[in-house]
């Protein structure tokens, strides 16, 4: 009976997608003040945001960019702290199942950040199929909130929240709960030791070293430890 329920379509990925879409655009109007603030222009701003999409690490790229670092080390900087993005599209693909499709996973892969990942993930495991129209209209939403975001903001002004200390304070944390609360969302007694090894592994990678390489040895601690319970079972198979 599962099997002749339709898959859900791209206005179903559009609603999916508001608590993203509510996360996403005060962020990214605080992107947008900010680089308006750093001397960025309107179109420079929004450029940023079209062509990066990288979420929190776009204040990095701001501060690197108008630090005056090599174009090329901020390049390899933002690089390194979003490699994690490689793994969510096979990640996703291996819980949809062989049969889903992957015709124009190219282009709705583009779209998949972190919390479009967990949100996609998180309907994958609670029963709903795989659907490359619900991708399209997840991954766009997110992607159209993060550029208005940035443009209100940049058309806004850099002294937009100065009267709003508070809310400047709370925005930088927004982005952090949203994913916070999308990954309990997916939460099951399976999933939590390699959660708990990545959280490990990006405390002390950030402590002893900074955190970017904080990121990269959780990212990698936690895909190692996930694997685990794979060779456990492919061990007692042979």
């Amino acid at each position: 009976m599962t099997d002749q329920i339709a898959p859900p379509g791209f206005r179903h990925g559009l609603l999916a997608a508001l608590p993203i879409v509510m996360g996403y655009f005060p962020i990214a109007f605080s992107f947008g003040v900010a680089a308006t603030r750093a001397g960025l222009s309107l179109p420079e701003a929004v450029m940023l945001s079209l062509v990066i999409y990288a979420g929190a690490s776009q204040f990095l790229a701001l501060a690197l960019v108008t630090g005056g670092a090599p174009v090329l080390v901020a390049a390899f900087t933002l690089i390194a702290m979003n490699l994690r993005h490689v793994l969510y599209g096979p990640a996703l693909m291996k819980e949809a199942g062989k049969d889903a499709t992957r015709r124009h996973a190219w282009a709705w892969a583009w779209g998949l950040t972190d919390e479009v990942f967990g949100q996609a993930l998180g309907a994958l495991s609670r029963g709903q199929r795989f659907s490359e129209p619900y991708m399209f209209g997840l991954g766009l939403a997110a992607y159209a909130s993060w550029v208005l975001g940035t443009a209100v903001g940049g058309f806004a002004g850099g002294g937009a929240l100065e009267a709003w200390p508070a809310v400047s304070a709370g925005l930088d944390f927004m982005l952090t709960a949203l994913f916070l609360a999308l990954l309990l969302s997916i939460l099951s007694r399976a999933a939590l030791p390699a959660i708990l090894v990545a959280v490990l592994a990006t405390v002390i990678g950030t402590l002893m070293w900074s955190g970017t390489a904080g990121v990269l040895a959780g990212m990698i601690g936690g895909a190692l430890a996930g694997m685990v319970p794979g060779w456990s079972r492919a061990r007692r198979l042979a």
